[in-house]
């Protein structure tokens, strides 16, 4: 069981995992330094322990280790118990749902065991989108629509950061997921596994995500790009298909995380 340890200087060494949250930069470099990321809410921390990480740490308001006294007892991790305000000291903000956990991360698997599962196969690639809430959004669409995998660039933002597995609702935990060097060797391994790769665009000779879904292809890939520019010109022009939402006059766009949960959804 968790031990639960009574914390009164904000500034004890012990608490480093939980350190000034607010930087995102200092947080991404520490945690990726370290093999570490945060969950945020009792609830998304409940959902990484039950998807087998390891907790490093907790750091808990009083009110919340009742809440969470299945996952202590699961635990030999030391859990930190602080007042509200201490808590906001050491995070570097107000935290709503009072409870943080540390884990390890585990290794990520390569891509060709992600695209080895036989049958109908949906995986969404996500080429260099960097807002961390549009991320975890779409592992929470993927999640709840069937989605078998998602496949990141390298420059995607981390779907464990804080803000990613907090907007996901802890989905980005059990949603299977890896990183590739580049959109080449996604695309490759892609029709190497027999998957038809598409990118949603605004091209003008598109097709409508109507006219795809028409098409029935048993396996198939998602290409979204970047919250501004979208897909990169030159990945548009390596898929097999380009895919457009029809919209109604006058709007250009839907976000992309919106954008995702259409695609899945009319694509099941």
């Amino acid at each position: 069981m968790a031990r639960l340890v009574d914390v009164t200087d904000v500034n004890d060494p012990r608490l480093a995992d939980f350190r000034d949250l607010r930087d995102v930069d200092l947080r991404v470099s520490l945690e990726g330094e370290h093999g570490l990321f945060l969950a945020e809410g009792a609830k998304v921390v409940r959902r990484a322990a039950e998807a087998g990480f390891t907790p490093r740490a907790f750091l808990l308001q009083p009110k919340w280790v009742d809440g969470l006294a299945d996952v202590l007892a699961a635990s030999d991790a030391p859990a930190y118990v602080l007042g509200e305000k201490q808590i906001a000291e050491v995070a570097g903000f107000h935290l709503h749902r009072g409870a943080l956990a540390s884990f390890d991360r585990k290794p990520l698997p390569d891509l060709g065991t992600l695209l080895a599962k036989p049958g109908k196969l949906r995986i969404a690639v996500l080429e260099d989108l960097v807002d961390h809430g549009n991320v975890g959004l779409i592992f929470r669409n993927a999640a709840a629509l069937a989605v078998d995998a998602v496949v990141l660039t390298e420059r995607t933002a981390d779907p464990l950061y804080r803000r990613a597995s907090k907007t996901s609702m802890g989905n980005v935990y059990s949603m299977p997921w890896t990183r590739a060097r580049g959109m080449e060797d996604i695309l490759r391994a892609l029709r190497a596994a027999d998957v038809v790769p598409v990118a949603l665009t605004l091209a003008d000779d598109a097709i409508t995500l109507d006219e795809l879904a028409a098409m029935r292809h048993e396996r198939l890939a998602f290409v979204f790009g970047t919250e501004g520019a979208g897909v990169h010109k030159k990945t548009e022009q390596q898929v097999d298909h380009r895919v457009l939402i029809p919209m109604e006059p006058g709007v250009d766009s839907l976000n992309v995380a919106a954008a995702t949960a259409v695609t899945f959804y009319a694509t099941r």
